[in-house]
């Protein structure tokens, strides 16, 4: 399905890659953490459902990429603070709860077979639907005390024997929400903030990975594939530059970067797009370069937009 005549903003080609390679590598090929890091097992809102969610560092970090579009420049130093970004797109499987409990109409592609596997991310949700359910999930679960934070280990320390993960707890208050533009950017990255990969296993191309031309083959033909089935970056994020575009909680502004604040960047106050990140089904190559940047109005709903949810609790780390 194309989007090009409604004003689609889509700047998410891959850009051709240098010969350089700086992504450190375990013995399986997959990129290495470069730092530890955590996730949890969140049982969350009415739907009282389990999902992962991963711990992504505070830190600096260099946004946007020099050879890239337009809308990427200039590169600039930003400060991310903490916060914790589910593992996966949000699913159809985890989307239906949303519909039943709070008797929301189902979105475009619902029944169609293409689209509609349990494991494959819920598409066809707008920005505003992607905000509801956030807040659905945020909302306690009256005449319970709030479920606790399970802890194990973060599906990126597979690759780490000397990483021997960390236990979280989150306070009784979660807030779900979309991530930031920055947000997304620093976790697409996985820990290469300062090497400026184009991508979060480095510079080589997508079509060069293995089981790329499988995946092309495969659900890329038709529709999104289900989450989880290819490796994750280093901080056990899957799909973060592929599959669907995930919408941000941006604004979008092609000059944001030029006026944008060292600290935790929320976008423009105002505008007619929200921004969105990630690679497509629907594209020629079907990754995103970390850095690039796309958007669409919030009310559109397309067969290649999804989300995942982010969440800013406060955290505490439990020896």
């Amino acid at each position: 399905m194309s989007s090009a005549p409604y004003g689609r903003s889509d700047t998410m080609d891959a850009m051709e890659p240098s010969s350089r390679s700086k992504t450190r590598l375990c013995g399986d090929g997959r990129p290495r953490p470069s730092m530890p890091s955590a996730s949890a097992t969140a049982a969350c809102g009415h739907n009282n459902s389990e999902f992962a969610l991963v711990r992504i560092p505070t830190a600096w970090f260099l946004m946007g990429c020099d050879t890239g579009q337009d809308n990427e420049k200039p590169v600039h130093r930003v400060w991310v603070d903490e916060f914790l970004l589910a593992t996966h797109q949000v699913t159809n499987a985890e989307y239906e709860r949303f519909l039943r409990d709070a008797a929301f109409p189902p979105p475009p592609f619902w029944s169609d077979p293409a689209f509609n596997h349990p494991g494959q991310p819920v598409v066809g949700v707008s920005w505003h639907e992607a905000v509801r359910y956030c807040e659905w999930l945020s909302a306690p679960v009256w005449g319970r005390a709030p479920s606790p934070v399970h802890a194990r280990r973060s599906l990126a320390d597979a690759c780490s024997n000397d990483n021997p993960g960390l236990a979280l707890a989150a306070s009784a208050a979660r807030k779900f929400r979309l991530p930031t533009e920055a947000e997304w950017e620093r976790a697409a990255r996985g820990g290469n903030e300062d090497a400026g990969a184009l991508f979060p296993w480095g510079d080589a191309p997508p079509q060069s990975l293995p089981g790329y031309a499988d995946r092309c083959a495969g659900h890329w033909k038709t529709g999104p594939e289900p989450v989880g089935q290819a490796e994750p970056n280093a901080y056990g994020l899957y799909n973060m530059c592929d599959n669907v575009h995930e919408w941000c909680s941006d604004w979008y502004a092609p000059d944001y970067y030029a006026v944008s604040p060292e600290r935790n960047p929320h976008g423009p106050e105002t505008g007619d797009r929200r921004a969105s990140r990630g690679g497509s089904w629907r594209h020629h190559v079907k990754m995103s370069r970390c850095a690039a940047r796309s958007s669409i109005p919030p009310e559109f709903k397309y067969a290649d937009y999804g989300f995942r949810v982010a969440c800013d609790v406060q955290l505490q780390v439990r020896g």
